[in-house]
């Protein structure tokens, strides 16, 4: 069963995103991530996008924080791009379902990074808790000086999430809140629908 986006949502979100780089939108690349753990209780926060393609809409984090817990435990996602400034505004929500992406891919990635984000990563327990800030420094100067004069490989549990779409709708602001909204749908055999919905 195919999974790939349909070429016009991805055409409709590349659009969307060069205009909301183009007026000014202070990160297109922030969208809000939605997750639950298994238990079901939710949990949002704002990440940063950092590849899409026909496969989907990929981040970077550490498995073992909430985050990735979550994710791991419960391998569904909600996205929420919001560009204000883009006409007048624009959301793009995305739901799917969650994979982890190849190591391959997140090597490439995480090499790209840079050095100092590359060793927080290293240093960070994310979301664990944390006795002090002079805590986190004294063990970011304990990797720096481990990889010092070396490249900094990538932690064995730091990878990225790929949300692979189900679900993807376009929501464009109108006065009076008469809104427009296309949503883009994945039926069981694999074939993408498209339709309005009320405001």
């Amino acid at each position: 069963m195919r999974t790939d986006l349909p070429t016009d949502v991805l055409a409709t979100f590349d659009h969307l995103f060069a205009q909301a780089a183009a007026v000014g939108e202070p990160d297109p690349t922030a969208m809000v991530v939605a997750t639950a753990d298994a238990q079901g209780r939710p949990s949002a926060r704002t990440v940063l996008l950092k590849a899409h393609d026909a496969r989907g809409f990929v981040f970077y984090t550490h498995l073992d924080g909430r985050k990735g817990r979550e994710l791991q435990a419960n391998p569904q996602a909600a996205l929420l791009f919001h560009w204000p400034r883009v006409q007048l505004g624009v959301q793009v929500r995305i739901e799917g379902d969650v994979e982890i992406v190849a190591d391959a891919e997140a090597d490439a990635y995480f090499a790209s990074r840079p050095r100092g984000s590359q060793l927080g990563a290293w240093a960070s327990d994310q979301s664990e808790t944390l006795a002090s800030r002079e805590t986190f420094e004294d063990r970011l100067a304990d990797v720096e000086r481990r990889f010092d004069g070396q490249p900094v490989p990538r932690p064995p549990r730091w990878s990225g999430f790929r949300i692979v779409p189900r679900a993807v709708e376009f929501w464009y602001g109108a006065q009076f809140r008469l809104h427009e909204r296309h949503l883009h749908e994945r039926g069981a055999d694999g074939a993408w629908s498209v339709r309005m919905l009320y405001p």
